[in-house]
């Protein structure tokens, strides 16, 4: 009897050896650019952005404009990019990392129409589709300038004849890597929608859909696509635009994005980096609390695998963190007037409590408090009350602050006993740092700009009006 199990391991091994040949020839890419002699050109690639550039090798161009890329390790899959001497020019290039010896021509004067590839399926799909649609572009932009219904109708005949020809390209090539870039720098593609019971379309089921299948042409399991310009502005539109800011949505989302992202280690690692460090100081009131669940559940966890003394820091900035968190009932805190008496935030009898921690010392507290004081003024009828915080311990400077800016009818005070870390109890890392408080001294917002605090105290009453 044939002894099938050792024909097939020895097929196993056979082909793991030809895998492996394959994939440690190293590369060669070799570039011809009309314009150019004795020059030096730097390739490497993209890093989730298309400002972020990782070199990977150098060379010079000879008398001809021949320049040799060349290396005995393959390099990582992706979209790449020939920088030109000076970084005015340069030539983007798809590198699968299956096909390892490429040559270009191209002339320096324009690059795009003039380029000519060989021994890569890839680059020769990927200029082609960029030549079509260069032309078609072309072509609108001559047209837009005419207002007649013959040169709208070539613009719609021309908009729909570049989407067969981007079909048809995608659908016939659909195992390359220049199909998948294309695919992740477009945005999913949204079907007939239905409609509503007035005959209008359901909006809500388009950006839901559009929503639950923005990430469709993303294969996180694949590697080269970090190396590449799309991942990062698509992450930076999805949460701006398609989260409500609000902690429970981000977060919800935040779980999901992490989740997909899992099956690339170093990505997963930069997403959590990322989506951690927007909500640290966010430009969303109230949605600090998505810092303090990203770290507790990523960080602290120990899943993240950061150092204990990153660790350490990170545990004492989210205990200072989650009781001043919106919605949270303000810390205690009681301080000394300049009469020498006890003031305490927790006894102000106020609609609303505007706590403005600032130094006597510094620059920007000196711009802001006439504005804070002119805001007072202009509220104080309607039960709003401000108390402005020294953060430093000279009472001379102080009292000459209060004065100078003319705050005698805030509630000022002072940490007369040198008792009280502003920083790590109040999170006051920088100055004027305020803090907007409901009537039972429930934070309603955190690090506002004084600028900012009537539009947001307008906002805030009117919609707690719309809920009654």
């Amino acid at each position: 009897m044939r002894d099938y199990t050792r024909t097939y391991l020895l097929l196993l091994l056979a082909a793991f050896g030809f895998f492996s040949s394959a994939y440690s020839q190293g590369y060669r890419i070799e570039a011809t650019i009309k314009g150019f002699r004795d020059s030096s050109f730097v390739i490497g690639h993209y890093n989730r952005n298309a400002t972020q550039f990782v070199p990977k090798d150098t060379a010079k161009a000879d008398a001809n404009g021949k320049i040799v890329f060349e290396g005995k390790t393959a390099l990582p899959g992706g979209l790449y990019v020939i920088l030109f001497p000076g970084n005015q020019k340069m030539i983007e290039l798809i590198y699968s990392g299956k096909e390892n010896n490429i040559a270009l021509e191209a002339d320096s004067a324009d690059v795009n129409t003039s380029i000519q590839i060989t021994g890569s399926k890839e680059n020769e799909l990927f200029y082609n589709y960029r030549k079509e649609l260069a032309k078609g572009s072309k072509e609108i932009e001559a047209l837009s300038k005419q207002t007649t219904p013959e040169a709208q109708a070539r613009i719609r005949t021309i908009q729909d004849g570049f989407g067969t020809y981007r079909k048809k390209l995608l659908s016939e090539n659909a195992g390359t890597f220049t199909s998948q870039l294309l695919k992740m720098s477009a945005d999913p593609e949204i079907p007939a929608a239905p409609k509503l019971a007035n005959g209008k379309t359901d909006s809500m089921w388009v950006f839901n859909y559009y929503k639950a299948h923005y990430w469709d042409a993303f294969d996180f399991s694949d590697p080269r696509i970090v190396n590449t310009p799309f991942f990062e502005p698509k992450i930076e539109r999805y949460f701006k635009n398609l989260v409500v800011q609000v902690p429970d949505s981000i977060i919800k989302d935040a779980d999901l994005i992490v989740k997909k992202v899992s099956p690339n280690k170093d990505l997963k690692a930069w997403t959590v980096f990322y989506i951690t460090n927007q909500y640290e100081n966010p430009k969303t009131v109230g949605t600090e609390a998505v810092w303090v669940y990203m770290a507790n559940k990523y960080y602290l966890s120990g899943e993240m695998g950061v150092s204990e003394d990153v660790k350490k820091r990170i545990a004492e900035k989210v205990a200072t963190m989650k009781d001043l968190l919106v919605n949270k009932t303000f810390p205690a805190l009681t301080l000394t007037d300049p009469a020498g008496k006890k003031v305490s935030v927790q006894t102000i009898d106020a609609n609303y409590t505007v706590l403005f921690f600032f130094a006597p010392t510094c620059g920007h507290c000196k711009e802001a408090s006439p504005v804070l004081k002119a805001f007072y003024e202009k509220n104080k009828a309607n039960g709003i009350k401000v108390m402005a915080i020294s953060t430093e311990h000279n009472i001379e400077e102080w009292k000459s602050f209060v004065k100078t800016y003319h705050l005698e009818e805030l509630i000022n005070g002072y940490d007369a006993l040198n008792q009280i870390d502003f920083n790590r109890k109040f999170d006051v890392v920088t100055t004027p740092t305020i803090y907007v408080l409901d009537k039972n001294k429930k934070i309603i917002a955190r690090k506002m700009p004084v600028e900012q605090l009537e539009d947001f105290l307008n906002y805030y009453q009117n919609k707690m009006a719309r809920k009654l």
